[in-house]
C-alpha cells in the first residue's frame, strides 16, 4: 500500500545516538542535516537510521518523535512496522523448504493449493518474483476500511476471485502482494506449522532476532513507534493493518539492529544456502530488477540489493551496497509517498560517497535549452501547477482531459517543486522515428526522479515516462 504525501511541517529534534560514531564527525553532521531536512520536508514525525559494515555499526542515529501525542523521542531501539521487507523472510522460508526437499519452486501453485485462483497457471517462482500477473488483493477504494479488520485466507482470496490475470505469467513484472499471501499459505501447508510459528522458529531464531515480532503484538511492544499519515493536509495517527491481512506480505515489526542481524545471517548462509541467496539476489525471468523477495537494482549506478516497506503509518528501507560493503537501514513512522524511508537511505549513501553522487548528477552533453524549458513546463503541468494543455500533442491532450491529468497530479504533486533538472541524454524511439529526452529531476536530499519526454517535430510533448 502506498499513501500519497501532503505537506505538513514538524519540528525535528535529534535523539541520542546508540553508540559513538565510527565515521568522521563532519560526515555525521552532514547525514544528520540531510535527515532533518527530509523529515521536515515530508512531515515525518520520527526516524531511525543505521549504517553497518558486516554487522558492525558505523553510525546509528534517531530523529524526532516516535509518538507525537506522548512526545516520546525516537531512539536507536525504537520498533517500527517494516511492511514489505517481510517478503524476504517469506521468500527465505520457501527456499528453506525447497532445500529440505518439501517443495519445488518451479511447480505450479496447484501442486500445493489446488483451489487458489489461477493455481494451475502460475508457479511459486512467479509468485516470489512478482511475475505471476495476479491482481493485488490490496487494490481497491475500500482497502483501508477492509484491511484493518480480521480476514481469513478465503476472504483475502475472494477479493481477486474471478478476476483475470493482468498478463501471461512470466511475461513481465508487476508488484503483487497476493503472491506473497499465497506463499505464506504454501508454507503452512508444506511445513504443517502456522506462518508465524515457522518464521519465529526457523528464521528469527536462526538469525538471533529477539526484538522482532508482528503487528498483532505491537500494542504490547515497549518502544513501539506510533504510525502517522497525512490526510487533508493534516498529520494524523494512521490505522494499523490487521495482522491477518498483512500476513506473509508484510506483518513484521522490528528494530534497525535486529534487521541487521537478519541481513548478516541471510548473506552468510545461516538462513539459506549461498546458492539460494544468490538466487534471491538475481533478477528473475520476466523482471529486470527483482529476484526472489529482493529488489536488485542500482543507486547512482552502484549495485543495490534490498527492499522497501510501506504500511498505513510507516515507510522503511533496507539496502545493501555490495560494491561498498555497506548496509543502510532507515525506518520512519509515516506512511506517505514519496517514501521518506527510501529518501533517507539515498541521502545517507550519497553523503557517504559524494564523489559517486557527483558523477550521477553530471549532465550529459548536448543539452538543448528550449527542450529543457519544455520539459520543465510539462512537468509543472503534470504536477497540477497550471491548466495549460497546449504543451501536449492532440493524443496526449485527449488522455490528459480523460483522467491522466488527475492521475499524474496525484502521483507527482507530493514531490513538491523541483530544485533542478539534470539532462541525462537522448534515447531513440525507432518505431516512431523520434527521440526521448531523459532528465533526472531533483527535489532535495535523497529525493530524485527519472523523467523522460518525447517531443514531436513541432516541439509538442508526445510521450512521457516517469521513474
Amino acid at each position: 500500500m502506498r499513501l500519497r504525501l501532503l505537506w505538513w511541517m514538524v519540528c525535528v529534534a535529534p535523539a541520542a545516538m546508540a553508540s559513538s560514531p565510527a565515521i568522521d564527525p563532519m560526515l555525521a553532521s552532514r547525514i544528520d542535516a540531510d535527515a532533518e531536512a527530509i523529515l521536515q520536508r515530508t512531515g515525518a514525525p520520527g526516524a531511525t537510521i543505521a549504517i553497518y559494515r558486516n554487522g558492525t555499526p558505523l553510525y546509528v542515529h534517531a530523529y524526532g518523535l516516535a509518538d507525537r501525542e506522548r512526545k516520546t523521542p525516537a531512539t536507536s531501539a525504537t520498533h517500527y512496522e517494516i511492511g514489505s521487507i517481510t517478503k524476504q523472510f517469506t521468500a527465505a522460508a520457501i527456499l528453506q523448504l525447497r532445500e529440505a526437499g518439501k517443495l519445488d519452486i518451479d511447480a505450479k501453485l496447484a501442486t500445493y493449493l489446488p483451489d487458489a485462483p489461477h493455481a494451475s497457471e502460475v508457479t511459486l517462482t512467479q509468485l516470489l518474483s512478482h511475475t505471476s500477473g495476479l491482481p493485488d488483493y490490496l487494490d481497491g477504494p475500500d482497502v483501508e476500511a477492509w484491511a484493518v479488520k480480521p480476514a481469513t485466507f478465503g476472504q483475502i482470496m475472494a477479493r481477486i476471485q474471478g478476476k483475470p490475470l493482468d498478463f501471461p505469467p512470466g511475461s513481465r513484472w508487476s508488484y503483487s502482494n497476493t503472491g506473497y499471501v499465497l506463499l505464506g499459505r504454501v508454507i503452512e501447508v508444506v511445513s504443517h506449522e502456522s506462518y508465524e510459528h515457522y518464521v519465529k522458529a526457523h528464521l528469527l531464531a536462526a538469525a538471533g532476532m529477539n526484538q522482532t515480532t508482528t503487528v498483532a503484538e505491537e500494542a504490547h511492544v515497549p518502544g513501539m513507534a506510533k504510525g502517522y499519515r497525512h490526510a487533508d493536509g493534516k498529520l494524523e495517527p494512521a490505522p494499523i493493518i490487521h495482522d491477518t491481512v498483512g500476513g506473509a506480505a508484510g506483518n513484521l515489526v522490528s528494530t534497525v539492529a535486529d534487521l541487521e542481524h537478519w541481513n548478516v545471517a541471510l548473506r552468510n548462509g545461516k538462513i539459506v544456502r549461498p546458492a539460494d541467496y544468490a538466487l534471491m539476489a538475481t533478477p528473475a525471468a520476466g523482471s529486470t530488477d527483482y529476484g526472489l523477495g529482493l529488489f536488485v537494482d542500482t543507486l547512482d549506478e552502484q549495485p543495490r540489493i534490498g527492499h522497501t516497506g510501506g504500511s498505513f503509518g510507516f515507510t522503511t528501507s533496507n539496502q545493501y551496497f555490495p560494491k561498498q560493503g555497506i548496509q543502510v537501514i532507515a525506518f520512519t513512522n509515516i506512511g506517505d509517498n514519496p517514501e521518506p524511508g527510501q529518501m533517507l537511505v539515498t541521502a545517507t549513501f550519497e553523503a557517504l560517497y559524494p564523489d559517486i553522487a557527483a558523477v550521477a548528477r553530471k549532465p550529459a552533453s548536448g543539452e538543448n535549452a528550449a527542450t529543457t524549458d519544455a520539459v520543465r513546463k510539462a512537468f509543472a503541468r503534470l504536477q497540477g501547477r497550471g491548466e495549460d494543455l497546449s504543451l501536449f500533442d492532440d493524443r496526449l491532450k485527449t488522455k490528459m482531459t480523460a483522467g491522466l491529468s488527475e492521475r499524474m497530479a496525484k502521483q507527482l504533486s507530493p514531490f513538491g517543486e523541483p530544485s533542478s533538472f539534470i539532462y541525462k541524454g537522448q534515447r531513440p524511439d525507432k518505431e516512431k522515428n523520434r527521440v526521448w529526452n531523459d532528465y533526472r529531476i531533483e527535489f532535495g536530499p535523497g529525493n530524485s526522479l527519472p523523467f523522460g519526454v518525447e517531443l514531436d517535430a513541432s516541439g509538442k510533448v508526445a510521450g512521457i515516462s516517469v521513474g
